[in-house]
């Protein structure tokens, strides 16, 4: 079955969520739309539509204009097998003591190694990424260093490879949150397909802002590999809710926007444990004062 994208740029958070919604009455109907800042301080959004059949391009003109976007850019896409696909370009991952693997390379896992286990089909997250692997790392760092987390947990956990993590070298139940209803349910999936249901528990929330995550607080071990922009925006509430001496593992961070988000969590409360570049992006271990 073919697949169509619809792409384009303006200005404004607030005219690209109305546009958003002006395309979903386009017909034929797109299967999704997307909304996203775009993370270089030009100030413009995308907009984008998937479609399985051709979409209206007279239509997505007259949208395009009205909403002062720049021309929409429809694209067609090859027929891909993304799962077989995945499987195989995505090699197992090291990361220190950690082995991130599909199910198709259960072989491989070395023996006294913390396996990881990632289906292709729930791929973001798996390691492969320079956030990922420079955050589990940073965990595989702080172990090594003697740190023990007794009170652990992953804000916007994806895949919640962060948490499953810690949760196979310490000893309590990991809390992992997520703002998408969908990443929640591959995260509960993941934890029971890796044999920590009950040690990692799985929550939908925008940062910090469910109950059973106040309940816990404060915390000696925060993992948030999100975006800058959210990042900056948590700052404050992560030196509420984390100990004196306590930790937080950032990453989602171009290495140009390190030094923002350093000044951000500088102001909130935080140092500098260790700073590490993978590729084009930063992972931050920070220490709360």
């Amino acid at each position: 079955m073919p697949t169509f994208t619809a792409l384009t740029t303006l200005v404004g958070k607030a005219q690209a969520d109305q546009l958003g919604e002006a395309m979903e009455r386009l017909n034929p109907e797109p299967t999704g739309v997307g909304v996203f800042e775009i993370e270089d301080g030009s100030g413009l959004w995308e907009v984008g539509g998937y479609f399985i059949e051709s979409p209206d391009e007279a239509g997505l003109a007259v949208l395009a204009a009205a909403f002062g976007a720049k021309p929409f850019v429809v694209s067609e896409l090859p027929e891909t097998d993304w799962v077989a696909k995945v499987k195989r370009e995505l090699a197992p991952v090291e990361a220190g003591r950690f082995f991130v693997y599909g199910s198709h390379d259960a072989d491989k896992v070395p023996e006294g190694s913390e396996p990881l286990l990632i289906e292709a089909a729930m791929a973001f997250g798996t390691g492969h990424h320079g956030t990922t692997l420079g955050c589990l790392k940073a965990l595989d760092r702080l172990a090594n260093e003697g740190f023990v987390g007794q009170n652990v947990a992953d804000i916007g956990c994806g895949t919640a490879v962060l948490a499953m993590g810690a949760a196979r070298i310490w000893p309590n139940p990991v809390l992992a949150s997520d703002i998408d209803e969908v990443a929640v349910e591959v995260a509960v999936a993941n934890a029971k397909a890796n044999g920590l249901e009950g040690r990692v528990i799985c929550l939908e929330a925008a940062g910090f802002g469910h109950p059973d995550l106040a309940v816990k607080a404060p915390y000696d071990l925060v993992f948030a590999n999100i975006l800058k922009a959210p990042l900056v925006d948590l700052a404050p509430d992560m030196g509420g809710n984390i100990v004196a001496g306590g930790h937080a593992i950032l990453s989602g961070i171009l290495n140009e926007q390190a030094d923002e988000v350093v000044a951000a969590y500088d102001a909130a409360g935080f140092d500098v444990h260790t700073r590490e570049e993978i590729g084009e992006w930063t992972t931050l271990t920070l220490t709360r004062r």
